[in-house]
């Protein structure tokens, strides 16, 4: 039996279908604008199937992305707003943690747009404090570079929190990080600033078990939480993509993705969950495989 630390899935794509809006630069922020009560709803139904973690819908709740729609005014209004759903939905389901994500700055699959790591440093840090206390641990989303870690890790380093830090990797490659530089090349960064945790997500599933294989020598509990997209496409690599460039695959149900993720768990990963086009009944099916494998969901 392993302890398995059980995630909740997409929490961005499955506000966007829920909502049914147009999609926006600002992706799911845009519902906490007017919709809130749907945040509560998402993370109320991953806990209800056996998630043990809710991930606030903070990833793109970003002052550099929320500053080209004229609402960088609303960024502590938009916090609170994410960390105020998160724990109604955990107070109704009787218990559970919740993860402050920490999206990339700028634009996610973009490491060339990353800023310097004293700018990036500065701007995770004034993440965490508007968070720390409302939140159990930290985790740091799709990470694309060398570069964007030791940021968003530096940023961190003053809470007392769990942090972990979760890569995107090559998907068709998936030793190497989207920057292509080498996911070996992480060792150093977490030398220097030991997160308590090392991930993978937002990576084609096919990815991910040969990512596992390079991060667990590093010695850290290492996890999993891959993507539904059949690729990142050109259309969502320029400036101020909207969703709409992404398309669904149709190959990856609750059933086959299972099987990946039980393949992680054989691997070595202790945490896992889904990230894009992972829904709950995805992350239900994973649940009943789990405990039906004998491992205690945590």
């Amino acid at each position: 039996m392993t302890k398995i630390t059980l995630l909740d899935g997409s929490i961005g794509q499955e506000l966007v279908h829920r909502a049914g809006d147009r999609p926006t630069p600002l992706w799911s922020t845009s519902v906490m604008l007017d919709r809130p009560e749907l945040v509560r709803a998402v993370h109320g139904d991953y806990f209800n199937v056996g998630a043990t973690i809710a991930t606030t819908n903070t990833y793109s709740a970003l002052r550099d992305r929320l500053r080209p729609e004229g609402l960088e005014d609303r960024f502590a209004d938009l916090i609170e707003t994410a960390l105020r759903e998160a724990e109604a939905a955990r107070d109704a389901h009787g218990g559970g943690r919740i993860a402050g994500s920490l999206g990339p700055l700028r634009a996610s699959y973009r490491p060339d747009l990353c800023p310097p790591e004293d700018e990036a440093a500065a701007a995770y840090s004034e993440l965490v404090r508007l968070m720390e206390g409302r939140v159990d641990l930290f985790l740091i989303e799709t990470v694309s570079s060398i570069l964007q870690a030791r940021g968003a890790l530096a940023g961190c380093a003053g809470t007392k929190l769990p942090v972990w830090l979760s890569v995107s990797v090559d998907d068709e490659n998936g030793t190497r990080l989207r920057s292509g530089e080498e996911l070996s090349s992480l060792a150093p960064v977490m030398d220097e600033f030991r997160p308590d945790a090392l991930l993978v997500n937002c990576s084609r599933p096919e990815a991910i078990t040969s990512a596992l294989t390079i991060l667990k020598p590093l010695g850290l509990p290492i996890g999993a939480y891959a993507n539904g997209f059949t690729r990142i496409s050109d259309g969502f690599l320029q400036d101020r993509p909207t969703v709409d460039a992404l398309s669904a695959r149709k190959d990856l149900g609750p059933a086959e993705y299972a099987d990946f993720a039980m393949g992680w768990v054989d691997a070595g990963a202790t945490i896992v969950g889904g990230c894009c086009e992972v829904g709950p009944a995805h992350i239900a099916e994973l649940a009943r495989r789990l405990t039906a494998a004998g491992h205690k969901i945590v």
